[in-house]
């Protein structure tokens, strides 16, 4: 069976800009090679062989990229956004096609960079009997996912504003749940598309809210970081921290 996984490659990188004012933010490079290169290789030697990227943004250059690049070896496909960007959610959705089926998948944010064992994230999933499984860590943030003492998710708080979802949730700063913040890298089993089928999940839609409200019927966990190296590259400070990483790495 391939094992399959999507690359968010559409975003517009506007906190990236002036780097993302001609060119897809996916292929902003990070010492001298381009995040979605180094996502996708990671996902290669993980055992994934059959990766399906978004694009919107110069979408023309990641596929020109792809090519240039023989597709790395592997199967890819691209889900076309270029007429309408669809957030997180809703490219899952319009991905459908090519990531339905008997065996899960794993989503990894193009602007994430990590040296975690995504190979034992996928297989902690096949175990776990959850319909989903959300890597999440202790960082500072102001939205948090709350999880039980079995990491079961029940709902979000965002900090700032005071608002918790979903409305009516007991909750008390830091009491009663467990905060973490979403990592950008998740296993999805094909058997929650059922419940992207209503009316509600169409179009453009973010995954969080859509997780919110599966939470409630259906097991969503989430799956702690270990001690591993995680960067969130999409703005200029993060992705200088990331170059120097991935440069003394190359240097070693």
């Amino acid at each position: 069976m391939p094992m399959k996984a999507m690359i968010f490659a559409a975003g517009l990188g506007t906190r990236l800009k002036p780097l993302t004012d001609n060119m897809p933010k996916a292929l902003v490079p990070v010492a001298g090679i381009p995040m979605l290169e180094r996502v996708i290789l990671r996902l290669k030697e993980s055992g994934f062989d059959d990766i399906t990227v978004n694009i919107h943004h110069f979408g023309q250059q990641v596929i020109d990229f792809l090519n240039t690049h023989n597709n790395f070896g592997i199967q890819i496909h691209i889900s076309d956004e270029r007429d309408l960007l669809l957030d997180t959610g809703g490219a899952i959705h319009k991905a459908r096609p090519f990531l339905d089926g008997y065996e899960p998948f794993l989503v990894h944010n193009a602007d994430i960079l990590t040296d975690m064992d995504l190979r034992a994230f996928y297989q902690h999933h096949l175990g776990s009997n959850a319909e989903a499984s959300l890597l999440v860590s202790k960082r500072n943030t102001s939205r948090y996912l709350l999880f039980d003492q079995h990491y079961q998710l029940k709902g979000w708080t965002n900090k700032n504003t005071g608002e918790i979802k979903p409305e009516g949730l007991e909750y008390k700063n830091g009491q009663s749940y467990i905060e973490m913040a979403f990592g950008g890298i998740h296993v999805i089993s094909p058997s929650l598309f059922r419940l992207m089928e209503n009316d509600r999940w169409q179009g453009k839609f973010s995954i969080i809210p859509f997780y919110l409200s599966a939470c409630q019927t259906s097991r969503i966990l989430g799956y702690p970081l270990q001690d591993v190296h995680w960067f969130d590259i999409g703005k200029p400070e993060t992705l200088a921290i990331a170059e120097s990483f991935y440069q003394n790495q190359t240097a070693h």
